[in-house]
């Protein structure tokens, strides 16, 4: 019988091979053939023209030649025939690929729109552009972290997930940025840069894009996915408390009274007082901005430990389960974001800039993140993402 064991030195190579792997599929560095630095939004090459496309399975923007019949493209080295997404040449401007092979016309990303706003208006059109740029970010940091992402409307009309892009009429009602079962629905005016500066200062909040409110919502979304009726339910009870509790009390008792004094002890954001459901959604945004932000950082070469800054790093009495095997993983990505942040924030007060990330993390908030990390990589069913 064949031994399958592996020796220390195959053993290390094979989780330097996973992390390689890992590391390519969150990063946000890209480069064409020739060399020069390219974006995830990018549909060209500005130094030599070449097509650009977003590979959403690799989690990769590449260069592309033309492919064997008009209308398909392929990828020096691969095999694979591509076309572009239906949205390619629409204020939208979507740069991922589909398989020619499949008869849909749509990328993953946007077979996920329901409705989206009235495009004879420009000012429409201009929204929804930026609504989807991020969106693909979005939807491209869930696809690789291993979380299902399908679309209720085409794949899975019971456990998908769609969005409504919606805009206000004059004289109301006004459309409301939430989630309802598997329903994203985003009031496209958040997209306007002053009017959601004006919304910001009115709530008193540090922090309003439209990349957090998908972050936001999307995870109510995986709360009903990978919380309700599973192991973690209870554990989730035990965190951040009991979701039973009425959501239209708290509603009101958070807009008449506002948060407690002391939220920031337990709390990453004082939206996250007015219930657990809003406490998981704000963890997980959060989460999902530290591991895309640090990922990207890395991309380019930057590295916490490069940073000459000192932190009071978080250890194991911070987490909520310090034996988790992954524990030590999580804080190595934890402090590095201290460390990160307290230079990024230096350099936007540098431009005159408000903080780049204007939080202050506490332990408890710290044992939810670390919780909605174990969600995540249970859902993926590999701890090494």
């Amino acid at each position: 019988m064949e031994d399958v064991l592996q020796s220390p030195v195959q053993e290390v190579e094979a989780q330097r091979a996973v992390e390689r792997a890992r590391a390519r599929r969150m990063s946000r560095s890209y480069k064409c053939r020739c060399g020069t630095h390219v974006f995830f939004r990018n549909t060209q090459c500005l130094h030599c023209a070449r097509q650009l496309g977003f590979l959403p399975d690799d989690g990769q923007l590449v260069a592309l030649e033309s492919g064997p019949r008009p209308g398909t493209w392929t990828v020096p080295g691969r095999s694979e025939i591509l076309k572009f997404c239906a949205n390619r040449n629409s204020p939208a401007a979507c740069n991922w690929m589909v398989y020619a092979a499949n008869p849909r016309d749509l990328c993953i990303g946007c077979r996920l729109n329901r409705t989206i706003p009235n495009l004879d208006d420009p000012d429409n059109a201009r929204y929804w552009a930026r609504i989807e740029i991020a969106k693909r970010r979005l939807v491209a940091q869930l696809i690789a972290l291993g979380l299902p992402v399908r679309s209720r409307l085409h794949d899975d009309p019971q456990q998908g997930l769609m969005f409504d892009f919606l805009r206000s009429p004059r004289g109301g009602p006004q459309v409301m940025t939430g989630h309802a079962n598997g329903l994203i629905t985003i009031n496209v005016e958040e997209a306007d840069d002053a009017r959601r500066e004006q919304i910001r200062y009115a709530m008193r909040e540090p922090y309003r894009t439209l990349l957090g409110h998908f972050r936001h919502e999307v995870g109510h979304y995986y709360w009903d996915r990978l919380v309700w009726d599973t192991k973690w339910l209870e554990p989730f009870r035990q965190l951040f408390g009991d979701e039973r509790a009425s959501y239209a009390e708290a509603l009101q008792r958070n807009y008449e009274q506002g948060p407690p004094a002391d939220w920031a002890q337990s709390y990453i954001s004082s939206y996250a007082t007015m219930h657990p459901w809003e406490d998981w959604a704000e963890t997980w945004a959060h989460y999902l901005h530290v591991v895309d932000s640090l990922s990207t950082a890395r991309g380019f070469g930057l590295e916490p430990e490069d940073i000459e800054g000192d932190i009071v790093p978080f250890g194991g009495d911070a987490l909520y389960a310090p034996d988790d095997p992954n524990a030590g993983r999580f804080l190595e990505l934890l402090n590095g974001w201290m460390e990160m942040t307290m230079v990024l924030n230096e350099l936007a007060r540098s431009m005159g800039q408000p903080d780049f990330y204007p939080f202050v993390m506490s332990k408890p908030a710290v044992a939810k993140l670390q919780f909605v990390q174990m969600v995540v990589f249970q859902a993926h069913g590999n701890a090494d993402l």
